[in-house]
């Protein structure tokens, strides 16, 4: 009888600690609701046991609303659930036609890409923009050619033709964070645009491009903005054109005087630096470089890779995940996606890595029409989750072995272990915390707030406190 007595106590002790977790939660929601931000907003917060799946809180778990980036771990742990954690894209380089006595390649050199999204990228050592060129030019020097009588060819023919997810805003297409998707990606599809600033209300030049990117022309319809006011500089490149607009306003005061945006034909430019790097060693191409848009634009075709000389491994995808939550790359979440639906044998499109991701949660008893995306990244304001299905993902990758490489991957925002995500008028959390010892995670998302980012952000976060 008195162990029993202990036992009841010890589960009335829990009941109440939980009802007493579940008002304090209520009541902060509660208190969000009401603000004047969220007047005329969607809100939703689901909060679960992260061992068990047991609901703690919910409000508004069924309503579908935009993700902005926490979408991506979804595709994080659909990526680790179908590739595994040490999963590594492979990128080849061959040559079509034959080397000669003299070492003269009478073909071309391809460089044949498999989405490797980090190829190029400073992010890592291995992958970093001279370490790939010095591994290229190194296996074609071993393989004997000392001229090419033809062309390097960058071949992204793997994923296709379409780049940008349907449901991208045109605002976005154009900037490095909207780089869009490629079989052969390079300095993660992005470049640098130096800006010569003057005086306010007058036109912003541009001083230089980094790297150098001989193919495009830029017009920038920039203008100088106050004091204060801040980066609103958008690239504009129109489908299939070369000629960038830059439009918007940068402040005087900015300390980088430069922007980011996306590279139009990242297989053509690793072609190119490549074609560039062997001329400085003294082997001449005689055809320039070319990509498989360039050449389909010729009614021509991609030539087989008749000898591989080398294969360049990435990262696994532990750490491709990493950078992508850490940083939110939304280029990453978009290959992985692609990436997704080649592995499951079909055919890598946008479209098709979110029928598998959907394919996949179902298989799980998680409603697909609760995932109603256009992307991996949560970029397009036209995507819709709900926090219950968010947040039972996240639950679920709670018992496998490369949790802790997902766990790692996420940043830390008001001390908590949290993916963050902010479209126009949208924010988003999604994430894990411990209370009084017990693993809790959730995902809170805010749609159409009134008002400043960082005010409805603080109050989020006097919500999310109550789970510490």
């Amino acid at each position: 009888m008195k162990r029993l007595l202990i036992v009841s106590l010890f589960i009335l002790a829990g009941q109440v600690y939980a009802q007493d977790l579940q008002q304090k939660i209520s009541g902060a929601f509660s208190r969000l609701q009401a603000d004047s931000q969220c007047s005329y907003a969607s809100l939703s917060l689901t909060v679960l046991d992260a061992k068990t799946g047991e609901q703690v809180f919910a409000a508004n778990p069924n309503m579908g609303l935009a993700t902005a980036s926490t979408l991506k771990t979804i595709t994080s742990i659909t990526a680790f659930n179908i590739l595994g954690a040490d999963f590594k894209y492979q990128t080849q380089l061959g040559y079509a036609g034959e080397i000669t006595a003299d070492g003269t390649l009478n073909g071309d050199v391809i460089i044949k890409g498999a989405g490797d999204p980090t190829l190029g990228s400073w992010r890592y050592e291995q992958t970093k923009e001279a370490h790939v060129l010095a591994l290229m030019t190194n296996a074609l020097q071993k393989a004997g050619i000392k001229k090419i009588n033809g062309r390097i060819i960058g071949d992204d023919s793997i994923f296709g033709s379409q780049s940008i997810p349907e449901g991208w805003i045109w605002q976005d297409i154009g900037n490095y964070y909207g780089a869009g998707t490629s079989g052969l990606c390079w300095r993660e599809n992005q470049f640098d645009i130096k800006l010569r600033t003057g005086v306010v209300g007058n036109p912003i030049g541009i001083s230089r491009t980094v790297p150098l990117m001989p193919n495009l022309t830029f017009k920038s319809e920039l203008v100088n903005g106050a004091t204060g006011s801040g980066d609103h500089a958008y690239a504009f490149l129109p489908v299939g054109s070369t000629v960038m607009y830059l439009r918007g306003s940068y402040a005087i005061d900015q300390d980088k005087k430069s922007i980011s945006a996306a590279i139009p034909d990242a297989a053509y430019d690793a072609a190119y630096r490549l074609a560039d790097t062997l001329r400085k060693l003294g082997i001449t191409v005689s055809n320039g470089a070319e990509s498989a848009a360039t050449l389909n634009a010729k009614s021509l075709q991609v030539p087989l890779i008749a000898k591989n000389i080398t294969t360049i491994q990435s990262p696994p995808l532990s750490r491709i995940i990493y950078w992508l939550n850490q940083k939110s790359i939304n280029l990453y979440a978009e290959q992985l996606l692609k990436t997704i639906a080649w592995k499951q044998g079909r055919k890598p499109t946008t479209a098709n890595g979110v029928e598998e991701v959907q394919k996949f949660w179902k298989a799980r008893g998680i409603d697909p029409n609760t995932i109603n995306t256009y992307d991996g990244s949560g970029l397009s304001p036209g995507d819709r989750v709900t926090t219950a299905t968010l947040a039972k993902i996240l639950q679920s990758a709670k018992k496998e072995s490369w949790f802790a490489d997902l766990y790692e991957s996420l940043p830390v925002y008001n001390n908590m272990k949290m993916k963050s995500g902010s479209i126009n008028n949208v924010l988003c959390y999604a994430g894990y915390q411990a209370h009084n010892g017990r693993e809790l995670c959730f995902s809170i998302m805010v749609n159409n707030f009134s008002g400043t980012s960082r005010g409805i952000k603080e109050k989020m976060f006097r919500v999310l406190d109550v789970l510490k």
